[in-house]
């Protein structure tokens, strides 16, 4: 079998911990910050974990990470 491409857009976005859990950044961190408080933009610098449904297809656009 040949290899699998690793998808570009998603290396970027995901990794994979140890224990194969899909951490991602928090999205509304980019602009439109003034109306956001602090306590909240503090927060959203946080890594997270994936969500279930989406960790098979991210797994597969990832695979050898």
């Amino acid at each position: 079998m040949p290899k699998i491409k690793t998808h570009s857009g998603a290396k970027k976005r995901f990794k994979l911990t140890k224990t194969g859990k899909v951490i991602r950044a928090h999205a509304n961190k980019r602009h439109i910050l003034n109306k956001k408080s602090t306590k909240r933009k503090r927060g959203l610098r946080q890594t997270t974990v994936a969500d279930k449904t989406n960790v098979a297809q991210v797994k597969r656009l990832i695979p050898y990470q």
